[in-house]
């Protein structure tokens, strides 16, 4: 990566906190903007430091991290958020996702995992798990609109759409069309730029509501 990406830790557990700085110091890739204990605070210091990142615990007393993160993307859409949590409860994920956030890790994963998947997210190259690619497909099949709409998409845009919905990385897009992961990822930023998208979330989402998901 050719920046530091700045983070907030927000978490109302002390050990917690401590626990996700060990992990961010061991990569020289993070620098650590701050700290808050509680989803009001983090708001407050968003504003003050503006990070790059956010980890954001889900549950904390007073306002937990679900509104933290609706608020905080209202405000500052281009800061990523990622939910850090002990349970891999689906509910509260996609519930994450639907509000703004990136993605989610489990608090027990390897830190090497942490180091790899935060960096992809800073580089909007994270990829959708299956299971979360399936719930936002549950989530708007009742909205989806005919497959014969127009689309600002050319084909093989369309094509990459339907792999990113289908949870592929942009490694696997690559090997699947036989093409290079730097011609995936420029598509990528093609697609968002011309569907006014920010994240790989948004875009599996509109893939199911156009019906190009090739689910």
């Amino acid at each position: 990566m050719n920046s530091l990406v700045r983070v907030l830790i927000v978490d109302d557990h002390k050990h917690a906190r401590e626990g996700m700085r060990t992990i961010l110091n061991m990569d020289p890739a993070f620098e650590i903007a701050g700290e808050a204990k509680s989803g009001r605070e983090a708001i407050e210091l968003t504003e003050a430091c503006m990070p790059d990142l956010i980890l954001m615990d889900i549950n904390m007393p007073a306002m937990d991290g679900l509104e933290a993160t609706k608020a905080i993307k209202e405000k500052y859409p281009y800061i990523k958020i990622v939910m850090v949590t002990v349970s891999d409860d689906i509910a509260h994920l996609f519930e994450a996702l639907k509000k703004g956030a990136q993605g989610y890790l489990l608090k027990n994963l390897h830190p090497g995992e942490w180091h790899h998947y935060l960096k992809a997210v800073a580089l909007d190259e994270a990829p959708l798990s299956r299971e979360l690619a399936m719930r936002i497909l549950q989530e708007f099949s009742h909205k989806r609109m005919p497959r014969f709409e127009r689309t600002p998409l050319t084909a093989r845009e369309q094509e990459i759409l339907a792999l990113v919905a289908k949870g592929l990385s942009n490694r696997d897009i690559a090997v699947r069309l036989d093409i290079s992961e730097h011609t995936v990822k420029n598509h990528l930023k093609n697609i968002l730029q011309k569907l006014h998208l920010e994240n790989r979330v948004q875009l599996a989402r509109y893939a199911f509501e156009k019906g190009l998901s090739g689910v």
